[in-house]
């Protein structure tokens, strides 16, 4: 009996040990040790490849923004968001799911919408987001015709937050925000065409424009423009 007891106790013990040992090693010293490379090599990466502009952040490169107006009533839920089309604009979300704990900001149920190429919902989707690139970047003398629309005006991507558009969409927006802004179109295409980043390693993926940067560096063109 005394020696099945002291067998369960040394038993209990190194497995004491273990577990003292491996929080230490997997909870502290790893940790800390992936925390100080990620710090010490990548901390733009590592701290959430945040955008800053005017000394603040205000947002990241990774997650993309809407562009919306001012609600007429806030307290109107039903009321449809419109976009401020002085910017512009990224991919629709609607990909994004209803967070009833914060109402405000669906960024935490991100997702695809997951239908299928012949759901009539997501045709209804597509078709309505068409008519709007149309209808609000056709400027006098302008028009924008249905085959001049990309795939990514009209189409959310699989998370639903790409913070990336492709540069035919974004030069379709250009003479809308040149319009709106009284900026030149020849200035505005230009600013596009120094934001745009090509194929990673010149052969991974598309060409893509970043809309919260490009967003930033017009900004920047319209107060310049005002001083």
């Amino acid at each position: 009996m005394n020696t099945s007891v002291r067998n369960t106790g040394r038993l209990l013990w190194a497995g004491l040990r273990a577990l003292l040992v491996l929080t230490v090693v997997c909870g502290v010293i790893y940790p800390l040790a992936v925390t100080g490379v990620a710090q010490g090599l990548f901390a733009h990466r590592a701290n959430g490849s945040e955008v800053t502009s005017g000394g603040k952040v205000v947002g990241s490169e990774l997650i993309g923004q809407t562009y919306l107006l001012p609600k007429k009533n806030p307290a109107d839920p039903t009321e449809p968001a419109r976009p401020d089309l002085r910017w512009f604009q990224p991919r629709p979300s609607n990909g994004l799911g209803t967070n009833t704990v914060n109402t405000q900001y669906k960024l935490l149920l991100s997702g695809a919408t997951n239908r299928s190429g012949d759901n009539k919902e997501l045709i209804a989707w597509v078709t309505a987001a068409k008519a709007a690139v149309i209808k609000d970047n056709s400027t006098p003398g302008h028009p924008i015709t249905p085959d001049a629309v990309p795939p990514d005006a009209v189409t959310s991507s699989g998370s639903g937050l790409d913070p990336d558009i492709s540069p035919a969409y974004a030069h379709l927006q250009t003479n809308r925000v040149a319009e709106r802004n009284h900026l030149p179109a020849a200035r505005v295409r230009a600013l596009v065409d120094a934001h745009t980043t090509g194929r990673t390693l010149g052969f991974i993926g598309e060409p893509r424009v970043n809309v919260l940067e490009l967003n930033i560096a017009l900004r920047a063109l319209t107060s310049a423009g005002a001083r």
